[in-house]
């Protein structure tokens, strides 16, 4: 039968990758011998597994592997990537190795090469000339590129949280309930925004409308102006029923003060749209006064970097909103860039998508009302994120106190 020797490093008994790593192999259709098991002391001690790992038919046996190395089992006997060109532009060669989130190296002529950036669902591109490699998708493959095929030279490592992380964020990533104990889960939030801020990374937010429908603009206002608010990504609606609250005081026609709808307020964010166009723009109309208030105010003010991609649903759009959804995809990639925290507020669409360009060590934390979302941006590959089910304005509410910021 077919055969391979792989090794485990790390923390694989506690964070349960040993048995995960067997349960794969039977699964699959192989069988394993354990040649050798060193378990580590204490928690903070790496543990080391070595595996033979065994099937009925070669196929059999690459999958196998595959999939082990998604748990960061390395092949001992370790040869170089094969590579092979791409035969069109956007067009990958049969049997391309396809990337997850994962921190991924691959071997060129006895020598680790580090993949950047660590992006999902893509193939990796070999550069022979600036011994480079990087994640390219599907838009930006260029025929001819030599595309890393097979898994044979390539490691991808899962992240390891370390005993500091899991005092914080092990209990956010059991399953989703909206009975979780919400003042201590958002108290970690704040914990970690404050620290990433001291460390100099960034924070980027993924936000929806319903964060200017509850009321809860006002809150995240705050947060832009004390500085714990680097780059939103978002969408049309966001903006538009932001810049409609600053002119109308209303957001889907409805007064936030109070509750009650206006009588023409079925055309405010119409209206809302035409001036932010007739002023050239958000920017313009912050600079001439037209724009005072809100969200969009205060992020031009403060120079936070926002990326507004469009869907076919869009009124108007707003000037700043990107209609391509391959430019919007690129402007983003490149604006996570040094981004170490996501918060993603009552937006499914926008946090998968951006979930999708995350790597794995960047934290993740999801917040909505809806359960489902939160279970749908993990099964989507965003593994690393964990779930507040609640309403956004009350978690906002909550999330200015721990930061010792005022909430009225």
């Amino acid at each position: 039968m077919p055969a391979e020797t792989v090794e485990l490093h790390g923390h694989i008994i506690d964070s349960l990758t040993l048995p995960k790593v067997l349960d794969d192999i039977l699964s699959l259709g192989g069988e394993y011998d354990i040649g050798e098991v060193r378990v580590g002391h204490r928690r903070s001690d790496p543990s080391y597994a070595r595996i033979r790992v065994q099937a009925p038919e070669r196929e059999v046996l690459e999958q196998i592997l595959l999939r082990l190395r998604q748990h960061g089992a390395e092949p001992v006997d370790e040869g170089d990537v094969v590579l092979a060109p791409a035969p069109a532009d956007g067009v990958y060669p049969e049997g391309f190795y396809v990337t997850t989130n994962h921190q991924t190296t691959i071997r060129y002529r006895g020598e680790w090469i580090e993949v950047r950036p660590s992006r999902m669902d893509g193939g990796i591109v070999f550069d022979p000339a600036t011994g480079s490699a990087t994640v390219k998708k599907f838009a930006d493959l260029e025929k001819g590129d030599l595309v890393v095929v097979g898994s044979q030279g390539v490691r991808a490592a899962p992240l390891e949280r370390s005993t500091e992380e899991r005092n914080a964020f092990e209990f956010m990533a059991s399953a989703v309930s909206s009975e979780k104990p919400k003042n201590a889960v958002i108290r970690a939030v704040a914990e970690q925004m404050r620290a990433v801020k001291a460390a100099g990374e960034k924070i980027l937010f993924v936000a929806g409308p319903a964060v200017v429908h509850t009321g809860a603009g006002r809150h995240m206002v705050r947060l832009i102006e004390a500085g714990y608010v680097d780059i939103l990504f978002s969408g049309n609606a966001l903006a538009v029923h932001d810049v409609e609250e600053a002119l109308f005081g209303t957001a889907l026609g409805v007064y936030l003060n109070e509750g009650t709808p206006s009588p023409e307020g079925h055309e405010h964010h119409i209206r809302a749209i035409n001036a932010i166009r007739a002023a050239g723009g958000l920017a313009r109309a912050v600079e001439s006064g037209l724009l005072t208030s809100g969200v969009m105010h205060a992020c031009v003010r403060h120079g936070v970097e926002m990326v507004l991609a469009g869907s076919i649903r869009d009124d108007g759009p707003l000037p700043e909103v990107i209609t391509d959804v391959i430019q919007a995809q690129r402007r983003m990639a490149r604006a996570i860039d040094g981004v170490s925290l996501a918060v993603m507020i009552a937006s499914m669409l926008h946090s998968i998508a951006v979930g999708n360009l995350l790597p794995a060590a960047v934290k993740t934390v999801c917040v909505d009302i809806n359960p489902a979302v939160v279970t749908k941006l993990a099964d989507r590959g965003t593994w690393q994120a964990v779930g507040l089910v609640t309403d956004v304005e009350p978690f906002f509410h909550e999330l200015l106190g721990h930061l010792g910021l005022p909430r009225e």
